[in-house]
């Protein structure tokens, strides 16, 4: 039988055997290796230098302009039985799956390098830590991987003690996106992804490993892989609560991560600590609690929209040794795109600017950085056991209906929170005002099971001796009837959190509703904000006619997932459905007799 070494060496040998590169590099991670690779990416056009005096250490990368997103209609979730996939994944059976794209491998590395890129995702030293080895042919993936994971020499040495690790394989092959694919084998633990050099198609540690690998070990080793930041929220008597959250895109994720609190928070002495801005692994401590550890070592973040009034902490981050994606530059070669001061002479594409060839930066252009350069980073994301989470938080884009926080009656409850949870689209993006996109815990690109028994697996948490955290939505994102924004956001996003942490230390009460427990009189601090009572009162209003039509379109979407959804949330459904008309029942009842 082979050495867990020779496992490793066998399986880069077979990949050699079908690719054929010119030659073959173990990376250690080291920072002259970095140096080198900047280098030889400087001298083929790979990279361009920035301007290193107002940005050392940073550069430039221009993709395809065929090759600037996920695509999710050709990610491919491979489980030997198509209805483990669930209605929440595109699948192909394994067998063609290989076939397939094996085909597009073959010879595809000739007169290139291949890269051995041994990382691990989590402190290298965690039990909750995994372990991965991506072979590429693109020194791009490998600068960023440097950036992301832990990668080297450290991550190769855990990998032959252990000998378990998740194999991606992946190529830029032609960049030709009728040759694309990025395909995962969960029952596997491996990826394979072809003809994209992008971020979450090409950083296999990313997306592909850290939550659709992650999500089906998971869910086998009795944890959760969540698309959710970690921040930490130090009170002026030095304790600090943990929290979890996860959103879908656009709002505001990133943001609550770095938060700055407002000038009165920070007087008194609070202070906000980012663990991780993406992703987030939990698993239940000995006494009960969970504990979580984010499994990046950077960010991969949305450049457009960042700036010193929207994000400060990450505008800060980014100042030095970052690589950018498709941005523009000034004339002075310095990164730019919507939100910064100066002007762009040059586009993404490397054009000369014409508002003509639309936005300057491409709208998901990015940034690529050390998580360590955050000035709110905390040390805690190097802690081998993680930090316990006091509070797991959703939240979604509604423009009406959802108050701006409610916490969750209990677990169960909660889940059907979270799987209910999604966003209303708009005029610009879609052409339809209104249409709401429901995603399950901002995880329906990465969900790599069916969604059913996703939340079976939330629930199962549920059990004796656990301490969960509470569960609490927040909607930032409510309009009066204006058509503006009824909550400031941003840094006075705390003023919300911290209600939620008197919840978790039950220091405030709240007021029970059929739909949660929202913030009682006096509850949610507001000096400072103009914000009248009017505007509070419509935050937080729970208007039953419109909670009943919600509770039904969510069992409707419940039912999509067949016999795989839990009976619990059924019910959940219906208990919340029957105290609303209840509620209602009451209220008719009352108007009458009045």
């Amino acid at each position: 039988m082979a050495s867990k070494v020779e496992a490793l060496e066998h399986w880069v040998n077979e990949v050699a055997a079908l690719t054929r590169p010119a030659r073959i590099h173990w990376c250690d991670g080291s920072e002259a290796e970095y140096r080198t690779l900047v280098q030889r990416m400087l001298a083929d056009g790979t990279l361009i230098e920035l301007n290193q005096q107002t940005h050392p250490g940073c550069y430039l990368h221009r993709s395809h302009p065929s090759d600037v997103a996920r695509v999710e209609q050709l990610t491919l979730v491979c489980h030997p039985n198509e209805e483990d996939a669930g209605p929440n994944n595109h699948w192909m059976a394994p067998a063609e799956a290989h076939a397939k794209i094996d085909a597009l491998f073959d010879g595809c590395m000739e007169g290139r390098t291949m890269y051995v890129v041994p990382y691990c995702m989590g402190p290298i030293d965690s039990p909750l830590a995994r372990c991965g080895v991506e072979i590429t042919d693109s020194p791009y993936v490998v600068a960023n991987m440097k950036i992301m994971t832990r990668m080297g020499a450290a991550a190769q040495a855990r990998i032959e003690r252990e000998g378990s690790f998740v194999k991606g394989l992946h190529s830029v092959g032609e960049l030709d996106p009728a040759r694309r694919w990025i395909m995962h084998f969960p029952a596997e633990l491996s990826i394979k992804s072809y003809g994209s050099g992008y971020g979450g198609n090409a950083l296999l540690g990313k997306k592909c490993h850290a939550l659709r690998i992650a999500s089906h070990q998971a869910r086998s080793e009795g944890w959760l892989a969540e698309h959710m930041l970690i921040v930490g929220i130090e009170n002026p008597q030095g304790e600090t609560h943990y929290v979890a959250a996860a959103f879908p895109s656009a709002c505001g994720k990133t943001n609550l991560s770095m938060l700055i609190p407002p000038e009165d928070y920070l007087r008194d002495g609070w202070k906000v600590w980012t663990v991780g801005d993406d992703i987030c692994w939990m698993r239940p401590g000995e006494d009960g609690r969970l504990y979580a550890i984010n499994p990046e070592a950077g960010f991969f973040g949305v450049a457009p929209g960042t700036s010193a009034s929207t994000n400060h902490n990450a505008l800060t981050s980014i100042s030095h040794d970052t690589i950018f994606t498709n941005v523009a530059v000034t004339a002075d070669n310095q990164p730019w795109w919507d939100g910064l001061p100066g002007t762009p002479v040059t586009d993404w594409q490397g054009r000369p600017y014409d508002p003509a060839n639309g936005p300057a930066a491409h709208p998901n252009s990015r940034f690529t950085v050390s998580a360590k350069q955050c000035p709110t980073w905390s040390e805690m994301a190097e802690a081998a056991q993680g930090v316990p989470i006091s509070a797991i938080v959703f939240g979604g884009r509604r423009p009406s209906l959802l108050p701006l926080v409610m916490e969750a009656r209990d677990w169960t409850h909660g889940v059907l929170m979270g799987a209910a949870m999604g966003s209303e689209t708009t005029a610009a993006a879609t052409g339809a005002v209104g249409v709401l996109r429901r995603d399950s815990m901002a995880m329906k690109p990465f969900c790599s099971y069916h969604y059913g028994d996703y939340f079976g697996h939330w629930l199962s948490f549920d059990k004796s001796g656990a301490k969960l955290p509470k569960i609490f939505h927040v909607n930032w994102f409510r309009k009066g009837k204006d058509g503006k924004f009824l909550w400031p956001g941003f840094g006075d996003n705390l003023r919300v959190l911290e209600w939620m942490i008197n919840r978790v230390e039950d220091r405030v009460s709240g007021i029970e509703t059929p739909i949660g427990i929202l913030p009682g009189e006096g509850e949610l601090k507001l000096d400072g904000l103009r914000l009248d009572r009017a505007g509070l009162d419509e935050l937080l209003d729970v208007d039953n006619a419109g909670w009943q039509a919600e509770l039904s379109a969510i069992g409707e979407y419940l039912d999509s997932f067949g016999q795989h959804l839990p009976e619990r949330m059924r019910q959940e459904q219906q208990r919340v459905a029957r105290a609303l008309e209840d509620d209602a029942g009451l209220a008719h009842r009352e108007a009458v007799a009045s």
